[in-house]
C-alpha cells in the first residue's frame, strides 16, 4: 500500500526532471519594469501544457486572420530572443498593442502598453516631434519599437505598425514580433499578472 501511495504522489508531482532554459547557457534575464526589476524565465514543469484561451488554435477570420511576417515594408520580424534583449535596451521601447482589457490580462514583463489606437498619436513618447501633417522622427532621440500583440492571427500590432508609419514614424525602426502573446505563453515564459 505504501508503494502504490508513493507512485501516486510522484505521479501527481510536476515534472522537474530537467531544466528549461531558455538558451543553454541562460537560465533567466532580468528586466526592470516600472514595478521593479522581473525575472523573465520558462516555466519548469517539465509536463507543462498550454491550456484555456491561448490553447485555441482556430478563431474565425475575419477579424482573426493569420498576419504576414512583415506587416509594412520596412518593418524587422523578430523572435522571442530579440524582445528579451531589446526589454534591456534603453533604445528600444517594447510595445503591447493590444487594446488594455488584453495587457491587463497578462503581458510581456517591461512592456507598455499603447493600444493600436493610439499608437499613431503617442510618437512624442518615442522622440518625435509633433508637425501639422503628423510627427517628425528623424532625430537621434527617436527610440526603436518592438511590437507585439495576441499571436500571429492577431492584427492589433500590425495596425499600430502601419498607422506609426503613416504618421511619420520610421519603417527600419519598428520590430515586429509576430508570435505575441500565444507564442510567449507557448514557450512558457514569465508573464505579468
Amino acid at each position: 500500500m505504501r508503494a502504490i501511495l508513493c507512485a501516486a504522489l510522484l505521479c501527481a508531482t510536476p515534472a522537474f526532471a530537467d531544466p528549461v532554459n531558455i538558451r543553454p547557457d541562460t537560465m533567466s534575464i532580468s528586466v526592470e519594469t516600472s514595478s521593479g526589476p522581473v525575472e523573465i524565465s520558462r516555466i519548469q514543469d517539465n509536463a507543462n501544457e498550454i491550456t484555456g484561451e491561448w490553447a485555441r488554435t482556430s478563431r474565425p477570420c475575419p477579424d482573426f486572420c493569420i498576419q504576414p511576417m512583415v506587416p509594412a515594408p520596412g518593418v524587422t520580424p523578430i523572435g522571442e530572443l530579440e524582445i528579451m534583449e531589446f526589454l534591456n535596451d534603453p533604445n528600444v521601447v517594447v510595445i503591447d498593442g493590444r487594446v488594455r482589457r488584453d495587457f491587463e490580462g497578462g503581458a510581456i514583463p517591461g512592456a507598455i502598453n499603447v493600444p493600436y489606437t493610439e499608437a499613431a498619436d503617442r510618437l512624442g513618447e518615442l522622440g518625435c516631434e509633433p508637425d501639422f501633417d503628423g510627427f517628425i522622427c528623424d532625430g537621434e532621440t527617436v527610440k526603436s519599437v518592438a511590437l507585439y500583440c495576441n499571436g500571429a492571427w492577431c492584427g492589433q500590432s500590425p495596425t499600430a505598425a502601419r498607422r506609426m508609419i503613416e504618421a511619420g514614424f520610421p519603417a527600419e525602426k519598428i520590430y515586429y514580433y509576430r508570435g505575441g502573446m500565444q507564442a510567449w505563453r507557448l514557450l512558457g515564459l514569465t508573464v505579468t499578472q
